[in-house]
C-alpha cells in the first residue's frame, strides 16, 4: 500500500518534469508556478523514495551473496543494515505523505467540566486539571487559567486554561471527549465503587485571521473577580462576560489583574471556541467518508476510563492500557498520547488516494 502509493507520486513527479519542459507551459506563468510548486512540494517525498528503491537493489545483490560460505556471514550483516535503513526511508516518506494538521504548531485553550457523579465528578475534574497541567510543565509549555470554578474539597465543576507553546496543540489535541472514573469515594463509608466523569473540549487558539467577530455582535458585561481558588479575588469589576449574540456562546475571564487583560483573553477564547465550532461542522459533515480511527473529539465519546482499584488506564479507541495510573496523573501522558498519534498516522495514511 505505501509502496504503491510512492510509486504514484513517482509517476506524477516525472509527468510534472516532463510538462514544466513544455513550451506551453512554459509561456503560461500561471500555470509554470502551479506545476514548479506541486513538483517542489513532491521532490521532498520523492528523493527518500529513490534511496529506498537503490537499497531494493543492493539488498538483492546482498542476497545472491548468500549461497557464498566465505560471504554468507558479511551479506548477512549488510541485509540487516540495509533493512534498517530502509524502515527508516519508509517512516520518514509514511510521515511526509500525511496531510499536515494545520493547527498542531498553535496554542490552545483546554476546558474541563465536571459531568456526572456530584463531588467525586468535580474531585475528577480536578485530577484532570492538575494532570494536563503536570504534563504542560514536563514539555515546558506555559499554562495561564482563564476561569476555574472550584469547589470546597478541593474540586472543579469547570476549569478552563491556556496552554502556549510550539506544538502544544499536537500534544493535547487527542484529549477532547469523555473521561470516566472508577473509584471509591472518600465520602463513601460502605467502600462502595463509584464511576463518575468529566468532559474534557481542546481548542486550538484562533488568529483574528481565522474568526473575525463584529463588535455589534457582542455583550459585554464586568463583574468581580471572586471564589476560592481565584488569584487575584479583589473589590473592583474586573472580570469579564462576553455573550456572542447570534450563536448564544458565553465566556468569561476573571484570573488576571486587569479588565483590559481579561478582556484579550476572553475574546481569544470566544474566537477559538467559534472556530472550534465551525471546524467540528465540517468534521461531522466528513464523517461518514474519512473517519479517523481515534476519534472526533467530541465531549460525548467516551475515551478513556481510569480504574483505580486496579490502578489501569484504558483508552477505547485504540485499546491502550497501562497499569500506570499514578504516573499518568502525575503527568506521564506520553505513552498513551504517542500511541493515539501513531494510530492517528496509520488512520490517515490508509485514507489517502
Amino acid at each position: 500500500m505505501w509502496y504503491e502509493k510512492l510509486q504514484k507520486t513517482e509517476e506524477r513527479y516525472h509527468e510534472l518534469e516532463n510538462l514544466l519542459a513544455s513550451q506551453e507551459v512554459i509561456a503560461d506563468l500561471e500555470q509554470l508556478q502551479k506545476y514548479s510548486k506541486e513538483l517542489s512540494e513532491l521532490k521532498e517525498l520523492i528523493e527518500p523514495f529513490k534511496r529506498y528503491k537503490n537499497l531494493e537493489q543492493k539488498k538483492k545483490d546482498a542476497e545472491t551473496m548468500l549461497a557464498d560460505e566465505e560471504l554468507k556471514e558479511l551479506a548477512a550483516q549488510e541485509i540487516k543494515e540495509i533493512e534498517e535503513q530502509q524502515k527508516t526511508l519508509q517512516a520518514q516518506t509514511e510521515e511526509l505523505l500525511i496531510p499536515k494538521d494545520p493547527n498542531d504548531n498553535k496554542n490552545l485553550f483546554l476546558e474541563i467540566r465536571a459531568g456526572t457523579g456530584g463531588e467525586e465528578a468535580a474531585l475528577f475534574a480536578g485530577d484532570l486539571f492538575r494532570m494536563y497541567l503536570r504534563f504542560a510543565e514536563r514539555h515546558g509549555f506555559k499554562t495561564s487559567f482563564v476561569d476555574t470554578n472550584p469547589t470546597g474539597l478541593g474540586g472543579y465543576k469547570e476549569a478552563i486554561i491556556e496552554i502556549k507553546g510550539k506544538g502544544a496543540y499536537s500534544k493535547f489535541k487527542f484529549e477532547g471527549g469523555t473521561h470516566r472514573v472508577q473509584r471509591v469515594p472518600h465520602t463513601e463509608a460502605s467502600g462502595r465503587i463509584h464511576t463518575s466523569a468529566a468532559t474534557v473540549a481542546i481548542m486550538p487558539e484562533a488568529e483574528d485571521v481565522d474568526m473575525k467577530i463584529d463588535e455589534k455582535d457582542l455583550r459585554i458585561d464586568t463583574y468581580r473577580a471572586g471564589g476560592a481558588g481565584g488569584q487575584n479575588v479583589n473589590k473592583v469589576s474586573s472580570a469579564i462576560r462576553i455573550t456572542h449574540i447570534p450563536s448564544g456562546l458565553v465566556v468569561a475571564c476573571q484570573e488576571e489583574r486587569s479588565q483590559h487583560q481579561n478582556r484579550a483573553k476572553a475574546m481569544k477564547l470566544l474566537q477559538s471556541r467559534l472556530l472550534d465550532a465551525k471546524e467540528r461542522e465540517q468534521r461531522e459533515k466528513r464523517a461518514a467518508e474519512r473517519k479517523v480511527m481515534v476519534g472526533s473529539g467530541d465531549r460525548s465519546e467516551k475515551i478513556r476510563t481510569y480504574n483505580f482499584p486496579q490502578s489501569r488506564i484504558t483508552d477505547h479507541r485504540i485499546g491502550f492500557t497501562t497499569h500506570n495510573l499514578q504516573g499518568v496523573l502525575d503527568g506521564e501522558l506520553d505513552a498513551i498520547i504517542d500511541a493515539l498519534a501513531a494510530a492517528d498516522r496509520l488512520a490517515r495514511l490508509e485514507k489517502i488516494d
